[in-house]
């Protein structure tokens, strides 16, 4: 079974770099699985920055926007698989159902990530997963927002109750918040 790894925080916290970081640091191959949809100019460019900055580092990049266990059940000869991030990946499912004429539920997001956390039983190495702190902010002020932000906080619950360590990235820092950081982490903090 993998060791997992949940690096959560705010917008523009650190948290992607921090998790690029993370996983360069440990041997063998290395994946890279991108839940984002390039939907817009910025998001493309977003994309791009991304890709560049794991260029030297010889990845393998997945882009997956749905089928996450799938993805992870691909890369079983990576020893360290970086899946950039949660929420997107929920809200690429609520997005999809929508265009099926459903509401995603909470049962249904529970199924997911049930089945993301077994992908994850089947693996060795690291699994790291990236995801956004975005209950933390202004209420949403319509209902398909609102139940977004209820998916997503529901997703990291559940991701965190199965993860061997999870990470809050605070400005740049990062505080452990279950297991124990790398001690190459622990001066930064």
């Amino acid at each position: 079974m993998a060791k997992i790894n949940l690096i959560t925080g705010g917008s523009r916290s650190g948290k992607s770099s921090y998790a690029q970081t993370l996983a360069e640091a440990l041997s063998g191959p290395r994946a890279y699985i991108a839940t984002c949809l390039p939907l817009d100019d910025e998001m493309t460019a977003h994309i791009a920055k991304h890709q560049a900055q794991r260029q030297a580092s010889q990845w393998l990049t997945i882009e997956e926007p749905l089928a996450l266990s799938d993805a992870l059940r691909k890369i079983s000869e990576s020893r360290v698989c970086l899946v950039d991030c949660l929420t997107l990946w929920v809200n690429n499912l609520l997005h999809e159902a929508g265009k099926r004429g459903q509401m995603m539920t909470e049962s249904d997001l529970v199924r997911h990530c049930r089945d993301v956390l077994a992908a994850c039983s089947e693996c060795d190495g690291t699994v790291i997963f990236v995801t956004n702190e975005v209950g933390m902010g202004i209420v949403p002020d319509n209902p398909i927002s609102r139940h977004f932000r209820d998916l997503a906080g529901w997703c990291n619950q559940i991701m965190a109750a199965g993860a061997d360590r999870g990470v809050l990235v605070v400005s740049g820092l990062p505080v452990c918040i279950k297991g124990n950081l790398p001690q190459s982490d622990r001066a930064k903090t």
